[in-house]
């Protein structure tokens, strides 16, 4: 065989079976190509963060920002995500008119991701994103808030709202429900399924059992505008 033929090496280097040693060294970049992912994308915002409090990124799908606006929607007052992630809910909120709208996230490469976002959707001057761990984050003068967040830190997150929420704000929780609360209305099935909460002068209700005492009606879903694809 002529080596110099560029198509009889070819269909050689196909015909070859990779020996153990290539096929290692395969496995390994692909690990360090994750590795790296995880840590330009997810460990900065973790570094800062006890482990307990650590709640990884997982984005929100088009069908659960739609029920977490149906459950907010014509509200009054200053509208905040915690662990506003790329920040989908709160363009999808601004753009609703919940005004203003306002992200709270400790990753700084999730927080320049939302910002482009908002910059590629016009609204670039019109919602916030901040830097910030939501445990340090003041809710004092928040009336609708959204939660993405890991059942292991809703109790936390339970004492936080109830501390710090004035009363007639709305919580809404998505994924997972705030354990001791009594939800006021739920929309949604499986994985797209989000509670909302309100606040009275004496705080939440809250159910003895962690879980309604009757089925509640799931709302009417809206439909908002598709800026995530």
């Amino acid at each position: 065989m002529d080596h110099d033929d560029p198509a009889e090496a070819l269909t050689a280097v196909r015909e070859r079976r990779p020996s153990l040693l290539e096929l290692f060294q395969v496995a390994t970049g692909s690990g360090l190509v994750a590795y790296t992912v995880w840590a330009l994308l997810l460990q900065p915002g973790f570094r800062r963060v006890p482990l307990k409090l650590q709640v990884p990124y997982i984005g929100a799908s088009a069908r659960q920002v739609e029920h977490v606006l149906s459950l907010l929607r014509g509200r009054p007052g200053k509208m905040v995500d915690l662990g506003s992630g790329d920040g989908r809910i709160v363009l999808a909120a601004h753009q609703c008119g919940l005004r203003p709208a306002v992200g709270y996230e400790l990753n700084p490469w999730l927080v320049g991701l939302a910002r482009l976002h908002a910059w590629r959707a016009g609204c670039s001057g019109n919602v916030c994103y901040h830097r910030k761990d939501l445990w340090k984050v003041s809710l004092r003068d928040c009336h609708n808030v959204s939660v993405f967040l890991a059942p292991s830190v809703l109790p936390l997150l339970e004492d936080k709202l109830q501390k710090e929420l004035p009363a007639g704000a709305r919580v809404v929780s998505g994924r997972f429900p705030l354990p001791t609360w009594q939800p006021v209305a739920v929309v949604g099935e499986g994985v797209d399924r989000v509670w909302a909460y309100d606040v009275h002068g004496a705080g939440p209700a809250v159910s003895s059992c962690g879980v309604p005492s009757k089925a509640i009606p799931e709302s009417s879903s809206i439909s908002i505008p598709r800026t995530f694809v």
